[in-house]
């Protein structure tokens, strides 16, 4: 088995584990603890859930990048998977440290004031901006995954 082989081999097992991921927590998970918990509790782990998949996500995405650059080298930067990647990993680093950060925040000034209708609200906005970028993170993994490995010497844009 050659290197080139063998990286695209763990480049296979990262998005698998990344996508996987994503697939996974969203639409197994989360329904399953809301459907079996109640709302606050199924709320608190479905959020820990959500944030130990951006988290590994963020590391697949950094050593798929490492994988990627020693693989293609200066054709790194016309290779439309990478690009993708790039997005992925800007998308779950907004999502993980900007939005769900505050949805972390506001929860716990929620739980000290719980009957402010405005905080709620806010919450629910935050929560919908999140589902967004979560969904268009795991559909640009489908399309990778879809889209199959980079053929053996492929070229860049391939």
């Amino acid at each position: 088995m050659t290197l080139t082989a063998v990286l695209q081999s763990i480049e296979r097992v990262l998005l698998t584990l990344w996508v996987g991921g994503l697939w996974i927590t969203g639409l197994v998970h989360a329904p399953v603890l809301f459907a079996s918990f109640d709302r606050v509790l199924a709320g608190e782990v479905a959020g820990r859930l959500f944030s130990g998949t951006s988290l590994a996500g963020m590391l697949c995405a950094g050593l798929l990048l490492v994988l990627a650059a020693a693989r293609l080298r200066r054709a790194l930067l016309r290779d439309w998977r990478t690009h993708v990647v790039v997005v992925m990993l800007l998308v779950v680093v907004m999502g993980e440290f900007g939005v769900a950060a505050q949805m972390r925040e506001l929860k716990d000034v929620i739980v000290h004031h719980p009957g402010t209708a405005e905080l709620r609200a806010e919450f629910g906005r935050l929560h919908a901006v999140a589902s967004g970028l979560y969904a268009l993170e795991a559909l640009l993994g489908l399309v990778l995954v879809l889209a199959g490995p980079r053929a053996r010497g492929a070229q860049a844009g391939s």
